[in-house]
């Protein structure tokens, strides 16, 4: 017989993987921009921060939405060294160097553990700098439209599942801080460049992750409202305007960018 908490947890890693499959089968049918939209809404984080809501008050979540942000500064880390060995290097090489990138960040700000006015001053002049960095790369297009290989959809699945899971499992035992810190790692991100880098090429793929940098600083506000909404409002209103912010802050770039493609 199934034991209670382990069918839950089967449940809980469905739903994940059911949430990213669905986001990313619309990332790729559109082009980088707006597949870098899709990709920095909570598509992994969203489902394991709902789950960390279901088992810990607010206060745990608040603390665990102070350590995103830390973590999604990270992020920047990540695209700034993908971004640049993605026009000529290889899959391992690239991605290997960004997600050292985003854990020695991660190291930095576990080390300094810096409070929440600076992260919060931090995440505009950082994500405003690499939007404009990374701008060169972003509007690289694959020279053939790439056919979706038959293990995109379960890589990703599997591996935003297992992350829900392992989060929902251990957040008892590792505490808000590191809970934030799993919710925030770059499971997306790294699922796109996985499967778009071999088929499409470093420039393309990369183009995808650039455009990323300008989303990548809504998610951070969106955490921001997180944690100063949880202990006041409760875990699941503050939750609930984290998403308006994130998706908000997506769809005003989004309209913003078809006014300047406007004729």
């Amino acid at each position: 017989m199934i034991e209670p908490w382990l069918a839950l947890l089967a449940v809980k890693m469905a739903i994940a993987a059911g949430i990213v499959v669905g986001c990313s089968v619309i990332a790729e049918r559109s082009g980088p921009f707006l597949a870098a939209m899709i990709a920095t809404l909570p598509i992994s984080a969203g489902p394991v921060y709902v789950f960390l809501a279901l088992e810990h008050d607010p206060a745990f979540i608040a603390a665990s939405a102070l350590a995103g942000m830390a973590t999604n500064l990270a992020n920047g880390g990540f695209l700034l060294a993908y971004v640049p060995l993605a026009q000529r290097f290889g899959l391992v090489v690239s991605l290997g160097a960004a997600l050292l990138s985003w854990s020695a960040a991660i190291l930095l700000f576990r080390a300094s553990q810096p409070p929440f006015l600076v992260l919060l001053a931090l995440t505009p002049p950082v994500f405003l700098l690499l939007n404009h960095l990374l701008g060169p790369y972003r509007q690289a297009r694959p020279a053939v439209p790439p056919k979706r290989v038959w293990f995109a959809i379960p890589l990703r699945a599997a591996a935003v599942a297992t992350l829900a899971g392992v989060a929902s499992t251990v957040s008892a035992q590792v505490g808000p801080t590191w809970s934030g810190v799993m919710a925030g790692m770059p499971i997306v991100l790294s699922s796109l460049v996985v499967i778009l880098q071999p088929r499409i090429g470093g420039p393309a793929s990369a183009a995808v992750i650039a455009n990323s940098a300008i989303g990548f600083l809504g998610f951070g506000g969106a955490l921001a409202v997180v944690h100063l909404a949880a202990p006041a409002l409760g875990s699941w209103p503050a939750l609930t305007l984290g998403l308006c912010v994130s998706i908000g802050w997506n769809l005003a770039l989004m309209g913003l960018a078809r006014r300047r493609a406007a004729p």
